[in-house]
Order: structure tokens, then sequence, then C-alpha cells
């Protein structure tokens, strides 16, 4: 029984892992990609979009990013919501659309981003921490009501932390991986 619970908290974990790697890719590593700022959020048309839905965003050189919206109109909100983002970067309007050149990371800015990597990466454990508390409460309750006995209560205990470690050793993989990448010269 408390195995069905466990399992049932593995999409959830798979879900913290894909909303982590989305905000590991959106980290400036001093090169230009399309997932640095599709994810955007633009105040346009009377509410927030991400500009994967309001442009088409293309890299034709390695340090610059290309922003056409399919809509004229919004250029100077998606500059706008470019220049208000952490990303440092700084928005040209062109005559149809945005040109980001990507500089060249300093030593400052790459420790700026290594704390940013540190929060994300954290932001997860805490999600993948509170969603163990959530499944350990309910396996005390089901051994409160009969329903498991104390060595099931405590096996589940165990199986749960062994869920627990594989999806943060998976977090700190990915944090190790994308540090080397931040402070790689």
């Amino acid at each position: 029984m408390y195995q069905e619970i466990i399992n049932k908290l593995k999409p959830s974990f798979n879900r913290t892992i894909d909303y982590l790697k989305s905000g590991l890719a959106s980290l400036q590593v001093g090169r230009a990609t399309p997932s640095l700022i599709e994810d955007l959020e633009v105040e346009c048309y009377n509410q927030r979009m991400p500009l994967k839905q309001l442009a088409a965003i293309q890299t034709p050189e390695p340090r610059s990013i290309l922003v056409r919206p399919w809509d004229k109109n919004i250029l100077n909100d998606i500059a706008k919501a470019i220049s208000r983002s952490k990303l440092g970067l700084s928005p040209i309007i062109e005559e149809e659309f945005i040109r980001l050149k990507i500089p060249p990371l300093s030593e400052e800015r790459r420790r700026e981003l290594a704390k940013i990597l540190q929060e994300k990466l954290e932001e997860c454990r805490i999600s993948v921490r509170r969603q163990r508390e959530e499944v350990w409460r309910e396996i005390q309750d089901l051994e409160q009501a009969g329903k498991v006995s104390e060595d099931d209560k405590f096996r589940a205990k165990v199986e749960l932390q062994k869920v627990i470690d594989e999806y943060n050793k998976k977090i700190e993989e990915m944090g190790k991986k994308k540090e080397e990448e931040i402070m790689k010269v």
C-alpha cells in the first residue's frame, strides 16, 4: 500500500527536475541560446505571456540572439521585459526585431550566476523535502488508521528515503555540471 503512495510521488519529482532544467537553461553562460530568454514573462495584451509565444527566437551568431515578434506593436514590451530581467542584457530595437548581444562573462558575473544557481538548486531541494514530508504524514496516517503495520511504516520510510536520495543526487549532479559550465573561462 505504501509503495503506491511513493510511486505517486515520482511524477511530481520529475516535474521538479524538469523545472530545474528549464531554470538552468535560462542561466547565461557566455553563449547565445534561445532558452536563455524564451520563458521570460512579457506584459502585453493586458496579460503576462512567455516570450516564446510572442516571437521567433533565433541565434544567428554564437554571441547574439534575434527576437522577431509576430506582432510588431509589442517590440517595446518585449524589450522592457528583457531589460527588467536578471539576465543583464541590453536589447537593441531595430526595425522589425530586437537584437541581444551576449557579453563575455566577467568573474563577478560568474559568481553572481553561481549564486543564482545555488538558489535554484535549493528551491528544488526544498520542494523535494516538502513533498517527502507530505508522503511521510500520509504513511503515518495509514498506520494510525490500521491500514499498514508499524514495520511497513518503517520500510516505507526507508524506501521513501531511497527515492529522495536518488532525486537529490540528480539535482546535485545537474548543479555541478552547470556550475562547471558557468565557471569555465
